[in-house]
């Protein structure tokens, strides 16, 4: 799989650019500031819908601009096919494959597959569980395009679970000082029990479609630590032993088995998801907020015989986060029996000598590789290929 063609137009800081590429080594090469990583990020755009960046897709869309729109050609077992997004902040974007338009942005998934690692990723290692739920989620949904669909399901149900929460805290909240009066004429117990039985049926949805994301992505987990463990490995010249072990909020019986390696069925985590939630009830009602599930799970890293996070060294966290992308490209490459397309974003800079080596002699065979530097010198010699000179928003061939 490659990209043979970029166009993207009022992206970020770019009113238009054209990047021809080709199969093998690409190089971006700006000084900082110059929209190098807006090209690449456009790439990883079109390949899961969601900057490495930001968390939202107005700051996508160049300043004055109303939209943003990117096309890439894609090259997959000999056959190209053209996805082209519209961006447009305060609206449904839009899609298109082959000119065809798409009810669903989303169909286009699977399209492109792209694994990135770029700067950010540090957070991988030494940020918020949030930072490695987004990674496994987002590797599930480049693995099978479906999952973004149970994604948006689940994040849906959570919201309205946690309004019903906030908004029944009056009437099922068991102190209920300081948190409003059940409404005139309205019996208290009744409004409880009506309140509670709304929230029964939450609850079911909840564990209906959380216990389907969390089996995939104790399978995925499951799948990826030998990947990972080979890929930090070759990185660190073997420094360390290397551990990923998933972290659940269900109840404790059930959290331990999950962290021994377990992966129960989905009607059973449906259940063990239903348990847990019964047992914390009272603290969500007083706290309105929801306490189980798989968006407060964490995966725990492990280096050695220590936790990575607060212990590893910052060449360390570099190499770990460097063998989880290592880690996804291969386990994609593995399932898919096609390359996904690597882009390596402002990484070497921060590499030492002997990292960087060892990281071009890692990926010298993948199929297409996107790199970007603020200096040639960054990138190791056996990663020579085209270069592209990158300088405010305008591209040209090196």
């Amino acid at each position: 799989m490659h990209v043979r063609h970029l166009t993207v137009g009022d992206f970020r800081s770019y009113v238009s650019a054209d990047l021809p590429l080709a199969p093998g080594v690409s190089t971006l090469v700006g000084l900082n500031g110059q929209g190098k990583t807006n090209l690449a990020e456009a790439i990883g755009y079109v390949a899961s819908l969601s900057s490495h960046r930001v968390a939202t897709d107005a700051p996508l869309v160049r300043f004055g601009a109303q939209r943003a729109v990117v096309r890439a050609a894609v090259v997959r077992d000999g056959r190209e096919s053209l996805v082209e997004l519209e961006i447009t902040p305060g609206r449904a974007n839009r899609a298109r494959l082959n000119r065809a338009p798409l009810t669903r942005p989303r169909d286009v998934l699977g399209t492109l597959r792209t694994v990135l690692f770029a700067p950010e990723d540090l957070a991988l290692v030494k940020g918020e569980p949030g930072e490695r739920r987004r990674f496994l989620d987002e590797l599930l949904v480049q693995r099978q395009p479906r999952w973004a669909g149970v994604r948006s399901d689940y994040e849906k149900i959570l919201k309205q679970r946690g309004a019903l929460l906030r908004s029944a805290q009056p009437v099922l909240s068991r102190r209920g000082r300081g948190r409003g009066r059940t409404p005139e004429g309205v019996d208290p117990a009744e409004a409880r029990a009506d309140a509670l039985r709304t929230l029964d049926i939450w609850d079911e949805h909840l564990a209906t479609v959380g216990s389907r994301l969390l089996y995939a992505r104790l399978r995925l987990l499951r799948d990826l630590v030998p990947h990972l463990v080979a890929a930090y490995q070759e990185v660190s010249a073997n420094q360390a032993a290397v551990t990923a072990v998933y972290r659940s909020s269900l109840h404790e019986q059930a959290a331990a088995a999950v962290a021994d390696g377990e992966v129960p069925e989905p009607e059973r985590l449906h259940e063990l998801i239903l348990e847990s939630l019964a047992q914390v009830r009272e603290q969500e009602i007083e706290r309105g907020v929801t306490l189980v599930g798989p968006h407060r799970d964490d995966v725990v890293l492990g280096l050695g015989e220590m936790p990575a996070k607060g212990y590893a060294s910052h060449g360390e966290s570099w190499s770990f986060a460097l063998g989880l992308r290592l880690a996804a490209y291969q386990l994609l490459r593995h399932d898919l029996g096609d390359d996904p397309v690597l882009v390596l974003d402002d990484v070497f800079a921060e590499l030492d000598s002997g990292r960087r080596e060892r990281l071009a002699g890692l990926i010298a065979d993948c199929e297409q590789v996107l790199v970007t530097a603020a200096v040639s010198e960054d990138v190791p010699e056996a990663l020579a290929g085209a270069r592209f000179d990158v300088t405010l928003g305008e591209v040209r061939p090196g």
